[in-house]
């Protein structure tokens, strides 16, 4: 084996995220780009958009928006009014291509790229909605490095109830760290973000799975 062949990745989250939506393996009908119930449930959704519309309007003046993982982009699509621009970012090409057809506005723009290896435009704030929690952990190591050139970042990510060991390993695809009573806390090692005010927005007890889905936001250095 060449030295090129032992440095590329055994499975490319890329082509992991680009099988889930072929196949549909997170629901959806054939020939549609469906990001799973975490992105449709009026459960989940509601309360967050809530939330967070209400945070976008404090501003004086619209923040610039980064929404990373953007997916179906069901949730975006109705915060884009809120922004000064919003800039929709998904590492599938064929899913990226879909949202520009389908989605159209003045202060919106669609980019696909890897979020752990890309170069990430400048916003004043991230969104992260359940994504890391399908990331291993070295692309979020890779990421967090990038977060710190952002004001704000907004992170929503499904973990067990209760008291639970955070930021167990895991190959990157469709599956999460539930399985193995594990979530994701940026805060805690092996990423050890450093922030300067963390304040937890939402959780809400998942309705068709296990755990709860939490979102909280953190004031960046």
């Amino acid at each position: 084996m060449n030295k090129k062949n032992q440095l590329k990745k055994p499975w490319p989250t890329k082509d992991a995220m680009a099988q889930i939506y072929e196949n549909n393996l997170w629901g959806g009908h054939q020939s549609e780009f469906f990001s799973g119930d975490g992105s449709h449930n009026s459960e989940l959704i509601n309360p967050y958009l809530e939330t967070v519309t209400s945070f976008l309007k404090s501003f004086e003046t619209q923040p610039v928006v980064c929404d990373l993982g953007c997916g179906d982009f069901n949730i975006g699509k109705e915060l884009v009014k809120y922004s000064k621009k919003y800039i929709a970012i998904d590492i599938v090409p064929e899913l990226i291509a879909h949202n520009k057809k389908t989605f159209k506005a003045n202060n919106l723009k669609f980019h696909s790229l890897d979020i752990a290896e890309d170069e990430l435009p400048a916003a004043d704030f991230v969104i992260l909605r359940q994504v890391l929690q399908h990331l291993s952990n070295a692309e979020i190591k890779s990421l967090v490095k990038k977060l710190y050139d952002y004001k704000y970042v907004i992170l929503t990510e499904h973990v067990p109830e209760g008291n639970f060991e955070p930021n167990q390993d895991i190959i990157s695809g469709q599956g999460i760290r539930l399985k193995k009573q594990s979530g994701v806390n940026l805060l805690a090692p092996p990423f050890n973000f450093k922030v300067e005010e963390e304040k937890q927005l939402l959780s809400i007890k998942s309705p068709e799975f296990k755990g709860v889905v939490v979102t909280t936001i953190y004031k960046v250095f």
